[in-house]
């Protein structure tokens, strides 16, 4: 019987997942249940309806109507709401965690408790709070180098970092108090200094499948400055690597995640079976952890599933079945640079219903996927959001980004996309930064 695979969620990354999930030899029937219509999805599905996917009765009503037989969860909002113990309890194996499996990602504080309950290395110094209570003594060991992060899911807004968003005390002190007064409890955590990366592994709770690691922008505008957004690029090397990472910075990376796996399944009593990403910092002092995400991260998710040469739905299939110790999961040795384009005014006040055109033509090497878009007579229309992300890949990290760059240079319009992402200056930039660090 071939597959018939539900996709929940409507973004450039669901979209991203459903090209990988339709290059399959298996040629699976693809559904949809998205928060919006997105035009490059809808494409390649036999059904599609928009909802709110944290409902979590009605995903899993749409996925018993139309026989689905596997799903696979993109956002986190609705890992958080317990969609995929819906999904499960209708008979739908699913390829993301669980509500409390979820919870490496909904909650800061639980995932910090339990690297320090099991013994696992990467953790800062943190805490925990729910009041005002203790935190100027907190603040007052680290008074230059913390961090404030709501507890909660916030939609990658919830995070400020002293020296860049706060710039005193006073600063840091009225920060909490707004998340106090707003009953949202939040974690204090010494701030780390290094390079950023992701490191995303498959998991069928048991066993990993780690894929290369990435590095996300989070900046709006080149030379990471100003506002945060949920990510304006991102690229991979063709080793698996990164310029500035040494191999013991990877295999640490991959033995947190491992041992992290096999904690909260030991702690929450299930396997965890889905995507688990990681975001790490490498210091002078080793790898250590900022945070997890429960699910494939957007955009890292364009440049990985654009080079996975593996049967993407067999790879699902072992992760619902807890057999992935005998599937075959390869990703091209080829570089990939990633940028989003996203409309001017934002993050803070994008402008809306702007025509994108897109090439009619791709060139070798390239992908593009459609993110906050709408089809209005035919014409694509921009929503607001991150609009078209653009994978370049190639032998190095510079054809990757020249074919990315050239992409992203030829849709005209009011748009605009960091082109620094990728380039050797930037490159080179933090490979300084590292070697300086390191010493």
């Amino acid at each position: 019987m071939s597959e018939k695979i539900l996709i929940v969620g409507s973004g450039a990354r669901e979209h991203a997942i459903a090209v990988a999930l339709a290059r399959s030899v298996q040629q699976p029937a693809l559904l949809c249940f998205g928060s919006a219509r997105n035009p490059g999805i809808a494409a390649l599905c036999v059904a599609y309806i928009s909802g709110r996917t944290t409902d979590a009765e009605a995903v899993a009503r749409f996925a018993v109507e139309q026989q689905a037989t596997l799903a696979i969860v993109g956002p986190e909002d609705p890992l958080a709401a317990g969609v995929a113990d819906a999904l499960w309890s209708a008979g739908v194996p699913t390829v993301g965690p669980t509500q409390s499996l979820a919870r490496l990602e909904s909650s800061k504080a639980f995932t910090r408790n339990l690297l320090a309950k099991y013994g696992i290395e990467g953790n800062p110094a943190f805490q925990r709070f729910t009041s005002l209570e203790g935190v100027t003594e907190w603040l007052a060991q680290f008074p230059r180098n913390h961090v404030i992060k709501d507890d909660g899911l916030a939609g990658g807004k919830g995070v400020k970092v002293f020296g860049d968003h706060l710039h005193s005390l006073e600063e840091s002190l009225a920060y909490c108090k707004e998340l106090a007064d707003a009953g949202r409890p939040f974690v204090l955590e010494e701030k780390l200094e290094g390079e950023e990366f992701s490191l995303l592994s498959f998991s069928d709770g048991t066993t990993l499948r780690h894929m290369p690691s990435v590095q996300d922008h989070k900046r709006a505008y080149e030379g990471d400055q100003g506002p945060n957004t949920g990510g304006m690029g991102t690229y991979t090397d063709s080793n698996g690597s990164l310029p500035f990472l040494k191999p013991e910075d990877i295999a640490a990376a991959q033995s947190i995640n491992e041992r992290v796996i096999a904690a909260v399944r030991q702690e929450c009593g299930e396997p965890y079976r889905g995507v688990l990403y990681g975001g790490f910092m490498a210091t002078r002092n080793g790898v250590r952890l900022i945070e997890y995400n429960a699910r494939f991260g957007d955009p890292e998710c364009l440049n990985l599933l654009t080079l996975l040469e593996s049967d993407f739905v067999a790879v699902c299939r072992a992760m619902v079945e807890e057999k992935l110790s005998s599937a075959e999961v390869h990703f091209a040795s080829k570089a990939s640079v990633c940028k989003y384009l996203v409309p001017q005014g934002y993050p803070e006040s994008p402008r809306k219903g702007d025509a994108v055109v897109v090439p009619s033509f791709l060139p070798a090497g390239a992908a593009l996927y459609l993110g906050a878009v709408d089809e209005r007579e035919g014409t694509l229309v921009a929503t607001g959001s991150r609009t078209v992300g653009i994978v370049g890949t190639g032998a190095s990290l510079a054809e990757a980004e020249q074919l990315c760059q050239q992409l992203c240079a030829s849709i005209e319009g009011p748009f605009f996309f960091r082109s620094d992402i990728g380039t050797p200056a930037a490159l080179n930039k933090r490979i300084q930064h590292m070697k300086e660090l390191r010493g």
